[in-house]
């Protein structure tokens, strides 16, 4: 997913939002936000050993960017709706220590290999307020699509398998507001776990925000993703990492 689809999108989103909130509007939150993850963990094909991303692949760390809006109005009943998209697109080369295959193709000891890791999505989070004071409480679905893919290739040989799933989740955050300071202290916590499958978002942040709603925030995010058999693809990976964001809220 590259950056520019994520502008495009979001542009839509604030055309539709600011023809719909008029006199009813009551908060818009734009924000930009750089995460800089360690990544861990392995995956596979169906029928097939685990790929080490770190030993066999190389990989390491990264940053990802993503633009985020969220609109919240008065109405009964209808939820509140947040929009946030995730480059997750990663790549490495190495040279392998060890034979693996990957979706029928078997690479073979001392093979130069380039390989992809692309976890790229989009999330949609309807959400209710609980609590709007010095503390604020938001329950709510999280909506996750991923639109991405791993894949492994050497000189002669390509093998990938497309990432495309939407998972929900539950939705909670919290902010506390430290009184007269502007600063806060807050939570994000997504997480869905069926059976062998398993997804947890969770961001734990400080932040400050300005009488005329400029803000920034920072902490710690920490995303994983066990998924078995999903599209002939199995995972077990982690992403964790600073991550700061910058908002404008009016």
């Amino acid at each position: 997913m590259k950056l520019t689809r994520k502008v495009s999108t979001l542009a839509i989103l604030l055309t539709a939002i600011s023809g719909a909130a008029s006199a009813d509007f009551v908060g818009l939150n734009i924000g930009a936000a750089q995460w800089m993850p360690d990544i861990s963990g392995s995956f596979s094909s169906t029928g097939a050993g685990s790929v080490n991303l770190n030993s066999d692949l190389g990989y390491s760390d990264q940053t990802s960017t993503s633009l985020s809006v969220s609109f919240e109005h008065p109405i009964p009943l209808v939820p509140n709706v947040k929009y946030q998209g995730y480059d997750l697109n990663s790549s490495s080369s190495s040279t392998l220590s060890t034979q693996l295959t990957f979706d029928g193709n078997t690479y073979n000891a001392s093979t130069d290999i380039n390989s992809t890791l692309d976890l790229s999505h989009n999330e949609l989070v309807l959400y209710y307020e609980l609590l709007d004071n010095w503390i604020n409480i938001d329950v709510g679905l999280d909506l996750k699509k991923f639109d991405g893919k791993v894949s492994i290739s050497d000189s002669s040989t390509t093998s990938s398998i497309t990432v495309d799933e939407t998972i929900p989740l539950l939705y909670l955050a919290a902010r506390v507001d430290l009184p007269f300071t502007g600063l806060y202290v807050s939570a994000n916590i997504q997480q869905l776990s069926v059976g062998d499958n398993s997804v947890e978002d969770t961001t734990l942040m400080i932040g400050y925000e300005t009488s005329v709603g400029l803000g920034i925030e920072g902490g710690f995010k920490t995303f994983t993703l066990e998924l078995n058999d999903a599209s002939n693809l199995n995972t077990n990976l982690k992403y964790d990492g600073l991550f700061l964001n910058g908002y404008f809220h009016f």
